[in-house]
């Protein structure tokens, strides 16, 4: 999710507190509900975390991993799209978020907790500046 303001771009973050009470920025993510696209939950899963409406411009990519829950080891595969913020206000709201913050674009990377977010978060700074 991408923003403009006053000529600077900034991204909408997440933070969740881990296992250990360390909070840990993230891009917003979720499941794909029943009948949904990927691009419909995209959409939905940013506005429910971060209180703002987006518009996809772009695909970025997707990120996939592993991790054990409840005894079982679970592969995940998301995938990320460039928005433009269109309506709302950051809110962290949302139970399973612990803080919501912009970011300007060229923190983006430093900030994320994970790799490939933050591979992702490169690619968009890179595709906005073809666009601009």
């Amino acid at each position: 999710m991408v923003r403009n303001e006053d000529g600077t771009s900034s991204g909408a973050l997440i933070g969740r507190l881990d296992r250990r009470g360390r909070l840990r920025w993230s891009l917003p993510k979720g499941h794909i509900e029943i009948g949904e696209t990927t691009e419909q939950a995209a959409v939905r899963e940013v506005e429910e975390e971060t209180g703002i409406s987006g518009r996809i411009t772009a695909r970025l990519g997707s990120v996939e991993y592993t991790f054990v829950a409840h005894g079982r080891r679970i592969h995940k595969r998301v995938h990320h799209f460039l928005m433009v913020a269109v309506d709302g206000e950051l809110s962290d709201a949302d139970l399973e978020v612990t803080e919501v913050a912009w970011v300007p674009l060229t923190d983006l990377a430093a900030r994320l907790a994970y790799a490939g977010e933050r591979r992702l978060a490169r690619r968009a700074v890179e595709m906005l500046a073809d666009t601009a």
